[in-house]
């Protein structure tokens, strides 16, 4: 059996032969181990940081290395809150506040309310000084507005709100008069955060550094057996791949969607995938024993199983054309059923979307041209195979005038797009 390794120090490494300087884990381990020695007792990390002449970062990354190899620490994170001056309030600790500034600057016989704006702090404190009543102005002197000393002397208490909160004496600055300089931007409230260390159950100044990798060293020595090793974490995230591309489908798709939208059409709703078979088939004046509208071709929903109602007057003429004939047509001479059309389906093309559109066209008092398009899903009941889908995209286009409306396809392939888009479905029925 191998011989007993003893436990390395933080910051040593197995076959290190010179002794090596401590690093910030020892660091913080001997300095809590010298002032908290008392029950109860501990460090903050900032205090130790500077004590220590440390980045407080840095010292954060130590505390959480020695969490991670258990109960060799206590950590208690903590925040507290000070005020610090931001840049603007360091100018007016060194120069004065903008409306003292403007009002010392200023002659006892006046200025021109121009030349005063001019002034060193005239475009910022002039508001000031004058909701102060440190300035008068007198808008009917010769030559235009006058701006005159109202008082002898002032006092700049913003000056001296910010000498005292730089000294570090918040508590004797009202609340009211620190919300007004933060409202200035003259203070800047700043949340600090750090740990509260304590000594662990497990505390030692000379910890067992933790390994991250099983070394051919290790092996051979056969060290691994009494070295303590850094647990997986297998809830951390990987690194997200620094590149990401649209698919060829939606790259295709927006091509075509500008194209469209180039030439002036207007993109129809589409968002409803699922239809009435009234929408689909009847209003398009496609038979209700038409092969298309079988199981083997279209997907029927079983709940909803039916549409809650169809629009009463079309839905009665859309019946009379099937089955009487009407508007040059002399219809199918059948018995239109209104069940049949209300049951409900997966569209089967975005044709759909456009009987949608006509119907809501129509019912405008007064018609104006219209030119629309669609490119949306559609779905078919087919045998899936390397060249059919199930689900595939369909674009449709229509133009539209006081005469008739006509469907558009040859725009689109001038354009180098095609009527039907997506998957690898290449073939099968027409849209």
């Amino acid at each position: 059996m191998a011989p007993a390794v003893p436990p390395l120090p933080v910051g040593a490494r197995p076959g290190s032969g010179a002794a090596m300087s401590p690093s910030v884990a020892e660091l913080l381990l001997q300095r809590l181990e010298r002032e908290a020695a008392g029950p109860g007792r501990g460090l903050c990390s900032r205090e130790a940081a500077a004590a220590l002449g440390l980045d407080h970062q840095t010292l954060v990354g130590a505390v959480k290395s020695l969490q991670a190899l258990g109960e060799v620490i206590e950590a208690e994170p903590r925040a507290a809150t000070r005020w610090e001056l931001s840049p603007e309030g360091s100018e007016v600790l060194r120069d004065g506040s903008p409306e003292v500034r403007l009002f010392r600057s200023l002659p006892v016989e006046g200025l021109p309310q121009s030349d005063a704006m001019k002034l060193p702090g005239g475009s910022v404190g002039f508001s000031k000084a004058m909701a102060n009543k440190w300035l008068r102005l007198e808008k009917g002197a010769p030559g235009g507005p006058r701006v005159f000393r109202a008082v002898p002397e002032v006092q700049d208490t913003v000056q001296e709100a910010l000498r005292r909160l730089h000294r570090g004496e918040a508590e004797t600055v009202p609340e009211r008069e620190r919300n007004d300089l933060k409202r200035r931007k003259l203070l800047l409230e700043v949340t600090l955060k750090s740990y509260w260390i304590r000594k662990g159950s497990a505390f030692s100044t000379a910890v067992a550094r933790q390994e991250t990798e099983l070394t051919p060293e290790m092996l051979a020595t056969g060290s691994w057996r009494q070295l303590p090793f850094k647990p997986y974490n297998f809830a951390a995230l990987g690194l997200p791949p620094p590149a990401g591309h649209l698919h060829p489908l939606l790259k295709v798709r927006s091509e075509l969607r500008q194209i469209f939208l180039e030439m002036g059409f207007t993109e129809m709703p589409t968002q409803n995938f699922v239809e009435s078979s009234f929408w689909n088939f009847d209003a398009l004046f496609q038979p209700q024993q038409h092969p298309a509208r079988d199981q083997h071709d279209t997907f029927f929903l079983q709940d909803p199983a039916e549409a809650p109602e169809l629009p009463p007057g079309y839905a009665a003429k859309v019946k009379k054309v099937h089955s009487q004939g009407g508007y040059g047509s002399q219809g199918y001479k059948y018995e239109w059923k209104p069940e049949e059309a209300r049951r409900n389906l997966l569209r089967t093309h975005t044709t759909a979307a456009s009987a949608r559109m006509l119907y809501r066209l129509a019912q405008q008092e007064r018609f104006s041209p219209v030119k629309y398009f669609s490119i949306d899903r559609v779905f078919r009941n087919e045998s899936l195979d390397a060249t059919h889908l199930a689900e595939f995209h369909q674009v449709s286009a229509s133009c539209g005038s006081s005469r008739r409306i006509t469907p558009i396809q040859s725009p689109v392939w001038r354009c180098s797009a095609t009527t039907r888009v997506g998957g690898p479905h290449h073939g099968g029925k027409g849209g």
